[in-house]
């Protein structure tokens, strides 16, 4: 009798920031994101559209990646089950507190943010726990706690709870076949000057964003002039500023992120300007995607309503490349729309970027005094 045949292959992640997708839907911004992976991580691929392999993550899920970011690997040897070992959670000498934890194989997840009371989840999927003790030292400043749940018999469930109401941002990657999870801490002074802010004037380049309704403004340029703006106000209060752009050149999303990965800022201000079909659509919006990073868009748009903007709204869970990192803060900022001739006339009055800068400004200092120690 012939053997049955394997209705699946494995492969590894690789390239530039490799993600995986919830499903096959897509908009402008790509379809809905589960999140970053980092490379190397084995993954069962089961089936595949034109553009995307279908991965099995564990018995009963499955996620969605492009196909750029999988490498076939006939070298790996699937076992018919893995295991977790020992874990470790320690502060640092530098902002970051880590969780390692050890495992067989670098194995696929999946993390998330959660508020009131603040905590970061991981999935870990096509794992078994025979984890008997987590180890805890005294010199962790963040982490409150570590514990886990086997949530299904191939997935386990991890919970870091938080000292601090407000997120910072996190890191994940393996080192070798420990996963190492890295938490920022929340500075020791909840001002500005303790603070390196990071501007992203949107667009540049190649990539010349929207247009003006009524002139020839274009976004990549006043999206410059706003982010020049900010930056001076910001260093003549004597704030750490790194910009992503400092003229208009072509700088790709990805690239973008990893930039600011090695800059490691704690806040992230991305500058937008929107356009719509309907020119009667107008008003600033800010964007976020982890629900830990909402509050400081939440002042952001508050403020600019001070300046007679109208609102368009708070948006979460938002598909956009500089709102996906979980690294740091970060908050996308859509001035106001182009496509309508009221705001189009403001954002290109010479005087408005410095308005905008100050509510900016305003909005993280508000932000700030909101955080809870």
């Amino acid at each position: 009798m012939a053997q049955d045949v394997p209705q699946y292959w494995l492969g590894r992640s690789t390239g530039k920031l490799p993600s995986l997708s919830y499903g096959l839907g897509d908009d402008r911004l790509g379809g809905a994101k589960m999140g970053y992976v980092d490379t190397n991580i084995v993954f069962k691929i089961i089936d595949s559209t034109k553009a995307m392999y279908v991965l099995q993550l564990s018995k009963n899920h499955t996620a969605f990646i492009d196909k750029v970011y999988i490498k076939r690997d006939s070298t790996i040897k699937e076992k018919p089950f893995y295991l977790t070992n020992s874990w470790k959670a320690q502060g640092t000498d530098s902002c970051y507190d880590i969780l390692s934890i050890s495992l067989d194989e670098k194995l696929p997840y999946k993390s998330w943010m959660e508020v009131n009371p603040s905590k970061i989840v991981f999935d870990i999927y096509g794992v078994q726990s025979n984890t008997n003790w987590i180890t805890q030292l005294s010199s962790l400043k963040e982490i409150k706690n570590v514990y886990y749940n086997q949530v299904e018999d191939d997935i386990l469930r991890v919970t870091i709870d938080l000292q601090h109401q407000q997120h910072w941002g996190y890191s994940v990657g393996y080192n070798e076949k420990k996963l190492v999870i890295k938490i920022k801490r929340q500075p020791s002074l909840l001002t500005l000057k303790n603070l390196k802010i990071a501007i992203d004037a949107g667009h540049g380049g190649t990539n010349s964003g929207t247009g003006g309704n009524k002139t020839t403004a274009s976004e990549k340029l006043l999206t410059l002039k706003f982010a020049k703006e900010l930056e001076k106000l910001l260093r003549k209060q004597k704030v750490n500023v790194v910009m992503t752009r400092k003229v208009d050149t072509t700088f790709d999303i990805k690239d973008r992120v990893l930039f600011l990965q090695q800059e490691n800022p704690d806040v992230l201000i991305s500058l937008h300007l929107n356009s719509s079909n309907n020119v009667l659509v107008k008003g600033s919006s800010t964007y976020y995607k982890h629900i830990g990073f909402r509050p400081l868009s939440q002042s952001i748009l508050k403020r600019m309503q001070n300046i007679r903007m109208d609102e368009f709204g708070n948006v979460g869970s938002f598909n956009f490349g500089l709102n996906a990192p979980t690294d740091f803060i970060n908050c996308l900022l859509e001035i106001g729309f182009l496509s309508n001739e009221e705001d189009e006339k403001r954002i290109i009055d010479s005087k408005f970027p410095a308005m905008v800068a100050k509510q900016i400004v305003s909005g993280l200092n508000d932000w700030l005094k909101d955080v809870k120690r």
